[in-house]
């Protein structure tokens, strides 16, 4: 009897054990998806005289924060920003309609000036024909920048401020620049976009757009925003970040702030939500990016 007493106590510190861990991972996936959080960076810069203060948002893949993404507006506005910057993914390629962006994009335009750069959600998302994209964003009240800049003067510091989905630099088997292998239009557009006083603030919704290719030690870019890669999606403790696809396992260049020859800042959002990805975000609570640029 004491020992079938003794197994049976086995099995039920076993079961609590088990029902305690899996009650653990699941907490820890319902916050990675639902529990906002704001995190700060502060980049200097001689082309700034006077601080600005930028919110950075990516991935939202359909998710709502409330009611219309209610929730997340009011984080972005209590960060108090002069510029809010969507760095692409707040669709995805096969989302009903573009509500999830539209909607949120209204209530942010009530808070500061919107621009919106694509990412590859919303690049399949045109090329399946499901809406005229472009004009639904515009309407909503955001600029689109793709492959195209403007500049922007914002408390009498002037910003180039551009967007752009595809890669900056065209490889030669070995890893090397190579600016002739890059589409013409775009060649065209960053050799122009580099030319500019003004302080220089690319939207690339891939961080991979600049670190491969040597691009990040070619182009001449003040400060690169990206997202696309989710933080690594599982972020493990001590390892951070566990995947980010041509990166591999427990990536360099998924999250955080980096800076390389030419492209003096780049900084990496881990996102908001997530597509169908074969893990779920663990340990990775949706973010709002804050900028102070000084």
């Amino acid at each position: 009897m004491r020992i079938q007493s003794g197994l049976i106590r086995k099995l039920i510190l076993s079961f609590l054990a088990a029902a305690a861990f899996a009650i653990l991972i699941c907490t820890e996936i319902y916050v990675s998806y639902n529990s906002l959080k704001t995190v700060s960076y502060t980049v200097s810069s001689d082309k700034i005289t006077e601080k600005v203060t930028i919110c950075l948002i990516s991935d939202l893949h359909d998710h709502r924060f409330g009611e219309k993404n209610t929730e997340l507006a009011e984080r972005i506005a209590d960060c108090r920003p002069d510029l809010i910057l969507m760095a692409g993914d707040f669709i995805n390629a096969d989302s009903s309609d573009s509500s999830a962006a539209t909607e949120l994009i209204r209530q942010l335009t009530e808070t500061a000036p919107v621009y919106y750069s694509l990412g590859n959600q919303e690049t399949a998302y045109i090329s399946a024909g499901r809406s005229d994209l472009i004009r639904e964003l515009e309407e909503a009240g955001a600029v689109i920048l793709e492959e195209t800049y403007t500049e922007i003067v914002i408390k009498n510091n002037k910003i180039c401020l551009g967007g752009m989905y595809g890669y900056a630099f065209a490889e030669d088997g070995l890893g090397h620049m190579n600016k002739d292998g890059i589409p013409p239009e775009r060649r065209l557009f960053l050799e122009d976009f580099q030319k500019q006083d003004a302080f220089k603030l690319m939207m690339a919704h891939r961080p991979d757009s600049f670190i491969f290719g040597e691009a990040a030690d070619t182009w001449d870019i003040d400060l690169v925003l990206s997202g696309h890669l989710h933080g690594g999606q599982v972020v493990l403790p001590f390892l951070g970040g566990l995947y980010a696809g041509d990166q591999g396992f427990f990536p360099d260049y998924v999250y955080g702030e980096h800076h390389f020859p030419a492209v003096r800042t780049m900084i990496i959002t881990g996102g908001l939500g997530s597509d169908r990805e074969k893990l779920p975000r663990f340990n990775n609570p949706p973010e709002v990016v804050k900028i102070e640029l000084e």
